[in-house]
């Protein structure tokens, strides 16, 4: 069973680009053979079922395309 999770560190970053397409990456497929690829929110929406069987784990940051509510950081604090 493949872990999806955003708790994996670290975060990705504007310098992780998409392999697919070299847009900013929100996705991180570690594969079970060691490697790992990066994805955009749309390639990784595109890919995911068959990056479940090649993944031990998926970090999906793609909440963070969600803007924050107006005020949202202040009521935080």
């Amino acid at each position: 069973m493949v872990d999806v999770t955003t708790a994996l560190a670290p975060t990705l970053t504007a310098a992780d680009r998409c392999d697919r397409c070299g847009a900013r990456a929100y996705v991180r497929a570690r594969l079970s053979s060691g490697g790992e690829l990066l994805f955009c929110a749309h390639h990784g929406r595109e890919h995911l079922p068959k990056l479940q069987d090649l993944s031990t784990n998926i970090q999906d940051e793609t909440d963070r395309l969600t803007p924050s509510p107006v005020g949202a950081e202040a009521d935080a604090r």
